[in-house]
């Protein structure tokens, strides 16, 4: 995987995980370290785009409320964060999350712990999925003799 596809990959599941999640992840790594926020919490919105059937054409599905901050930590790593819903604590923690994630030296632990974390959430969908397949209902239509 590319420098910028694992990135991407531990960003999506900073953005997936809960606050309690990512202050645990922290937590294991020590103690918070000073850092500057370049962008305090804000949240605004954006909006959430459908296709129809999953693949067909794209429409407005609606709006999503967002929070995004942004750090820069002593060390000039600059970590970003993007999560849904108001939870600024939650965004600032990712931010911090991300930025200590490009260290080269010392972001082992940090990256086992999101690895455990994609692999919670990954078996929690396929859970879902599966409750969700168990309730399919085929219909089709039953055509009488002529």
């Amino acid at each position: 995987m590319t420098e910028t596809a694992t990135r991407q990959h531990w960003m999506a599941v900073l953005a997936r995980a809960t606050q309690g999640e990512i202050d645990a992840l922290l937590q294991q790594a020590g103690p918070l370290p000073t850092h500057e926020l370049l962008k305090a919490p804000e949240t605004g919105t954006v909006m959430v785009e459908g296709r129809a059937g999953g693949a067909g054409r794209r429409f407005n599905l609606g709006e999503a409320t967002v929070t995004r901050c942004v750090v820069r930590l002593d060390s000039g790593a600059m970590g970003f964060s993007y999560a849904l819903g108001r939870d600024g604590r939650k965004a600032r923690l990712a931010a911090i999350t991300d930025a200590l994630l490009q260290s080269e030296t010392d972001a082992g632990p940090l990256r086992r712990g999101v690895a455990l974390l994609a692999a919670r959430q990954r078996a929690a969908r396929e859970r879902a999925s599966r409750k969700a397949a168990a309730t399919k209902v085929d219909f089709f239509t039953l055509v009488r003799g002529g």
